[in-house]
């Protein structure tokens, strides 16, 4: 329950006043600034967006570092030349048949889906370590679940 003011004790000399409306002003200007950054929606999304943004960096830098150790254990794991030959192959058809696709997208496709097509493309090159560490982690996670089901 609040006091009214007519309950707060009252001071014996000025000074004592003075310094407790000094106080009263202090709490008042800390309630303030909170309403203030309360109200402040702009400032609270860019203060949520930096700590997401530090977040994600954490993370990449979580997955670089499980990436590299992975990559350590398929290297142990030696490739027969024969499945290095076939992927190789694999990859080769893909980058053709990504080429006709581009080529076919670019006679035929209205101007927005070019447009959204080009700037998912743009996105996959500015994140070409993260899209690489991620397939890296799901080849990982394929030969290790053949491995655990054949032993």
């Amino acid at each position: 329950m609040t006091q009214s003011p007519h309950d707060e004790p009252t001071a014996s000399s000025p000074k004592e006043l003075r310094e407790q409306v000094e106080q009263t002003r202090e709490e008042l200007g800390h309630t303030v600034e909170a309403l203030a950054a309360k109200t402040n929606v702009k400032a609270r999304a860019q203060q949520k967006k930096a700590e997401v943004k530090q977040q994600a960096a954490a993370k990449a830098g979580e997955l670089k570092v499980k990436a590299a150790q992975t990559a350590a254990q398929v290297q142990e794991l030696r490739i027969p030349d024969p499945v290095k030959d076939k992927a190789a192959s694999v990859a080769g058809q893909a980058r053709a048949q990504a080429a006709q696709a581009t080529h076919l997208l670019q006679e035929k496709a209205p101007e927005p889906v070019r447009q959204k097509t080009a700037q998912g493309a743009q996105m996959a090159r500015d994140n070409r370590g993260l899209l690489l560490t991620a397939a890296g982690v799901g080849v990982l996670v394929w030969l290790a679940y053949r491995r655990t089901r054949k032993g």
